[in-house]
């Protein structure tokens, strides 16, 4: 898969590559990792992401966006609202 295939909405599963303060990195299997934004991670308030994921695990994300230029991915682990 490349980075154009991806979609808004699409469901992927990664494997969380980094936890930084802001976020989470997860590789989906494209050459670039998607950053799941610290207010994208769960539901509910996270204080820092490292409560919701930690680095090896394997999630379930939601694309948002694609800026293949600046080759960035965002996703969501939020459950989506109907």
């Amino acid at each position: 898969m490349d980075l154009s295939d991806l979609k808004p909405d699409m469901m992927l599963r990664g494997t969380v590559r980094n936890v930084i303060d802001f976020g989470a990195f997860v590789d989906i299997g494209v050459h670039q990792d998607g950053l799941v934004h610290i207010s994208e991670l769960s539901d509910r308030f996270v204080k820092h992401p490292s409560e919701v994921v930690s680095v090896g695990d394997v999630v379930t994300v939601r694309v948002l966006a694609v800026d293949v230029k600046k080759k960035r991915i965002s996703l969501s682990m939020k459950s989506k609202k109907e």
